[in-house]
């Protein structure tokens, strides 16, 4: 139960910062660099949960990594829209 809670905290913690970059224009801040290890780094914890059959870590990872991919697209649709 409490890796469970620790897990969403951590994954949660990303909803914030979507919520910031959604209006347009509002991702100049964000590095793209930054986000595409950080969304490499979740996918490889996704890998791992899945190798260790840990269910905790894979959606806790899966949950993050949906959001750094929220992040990046709305990055990309700024840096388009220059």
């Amino acid at each position: 139960m409490g890796s469970a809670f620790a897990a969403a905290l951590t994954s949660l913690s990303y909803v914030p910062q979507v919520r910031k970059a959604y209006p347009s224009g509002a991702t100049h801040d964000l590095s793209v660099k930054t986000l595409l290890a950080l969304g490499a780094g979740l996918a490889l914890w996704v890998a791992y949960g899945v190798i260790r059959d840990d269910i905790v870590v894979v959606i806790a990872n899966l949950l993050g990594a949906s959001l750094v991919i929220a992040l990046l697209g709305f990055k990309i649709r700024d840096i388009r829209r220059g």
